[in-house]
């Protein structure tokens, strides 16, 4: 029998193949995406396409203005996305972002009767946020089991999968290509245009570039212009 399982869904690559990953261990996957006033909001778009591609049971938007809290470069349009590595967490740090997320997951998993929910982080190749590690994951799993109706009284605690966290970029994109992931749907950039066409400099771009040369796959990125090499 398979099992319900929340896949929280960005519209960006890893994302994207966690929701395959999901998909392919059996799970009925029920997609969540977080509109949470962000630059890049074409990415939600692309969650939509991603979502249709791997039929999943339901795909809902839940709107948080974390633009309110600011403190973000994707959040505040007053500070400059980075374009060039950075030391120690980038601008780009969305405060409390992943606990957020996780935190309507869980609501949503407790009401369907899931135990399973999938989150895309990444500890590798990464921009360095905290919320992406696996202590951040751990605990919030043990923080579920305190929290809930579901964890006190079902007797059967949450589980939080982070099927990427020890990949590098390079092999989350040959493993979404072998799941059958179509790149060229999702959106990654930090300042992605409306059209979801991406700028080629932030560091996500970056990092999104160099793990398609390092798979050895065309990248299939749509640009606002040339992007840089390397």
């Amino acid at each position: 029998m398979k099992r319900n399982a929340v896949v929280l869904l960005s519209g960006g690559l890893d994302s994207a193949t966690t929701l395959a990953i999901a998909r392919s261990e059996g799970y009925e996957p029920y997609a969540l995406s977080v509109a949470y006033g962000q630059r890049h909001a074409a990415e939600l778009k692309a969650a939509g396409r991603v979502a249709k591609d791997f039929d999943v049971v339901r795909h809902q938007t839940i709107e948080v203005n974390l633009d309110a809290v600011g403190g973000s470069a994707l959040t505040d349009r007053r500070l400059a996305v980075p374009e060039a590595p950075t030391v120690g967490i980038p601008v780009t740090y969305v405060p409390a972002r992943n606990t957020l997320f996780l935190a309507l997951a869980l609501g949503w998993a407790e009401v369907l009767g899931a135990r399973d929910i999938f989150i895309g982080v990444n500890a590798v190749d990464y921009s360095g946020y905290p919320d992406c590690r696996p202590e951040f994951i751990a605990a919030f799993e043990k923080l579920a089991a305190l929290a809930t109706k579901a964890g006190v009284e079902g007797g059967e605690g949450f589980r939080v999968h982070a099927p990427l966290i020890r990949l590098s970029k390079a092999e989350i994109i040959r493993r979404g290509a072998e799941l059958g992931v179509e790149f060229a749907q999702t959106v990654s950039c930090y300042q992605a245009d409306p059209q979801g066409r991406a700028c080629g400099r932030c560091d996500s771009c970056r990092l999104r570039r160099e793990g398609f040369a390092a798979a050895g796959i065309a990248d299939p990125t749509r640009y606002q212009r040339r992007a840089p090499k390397g």
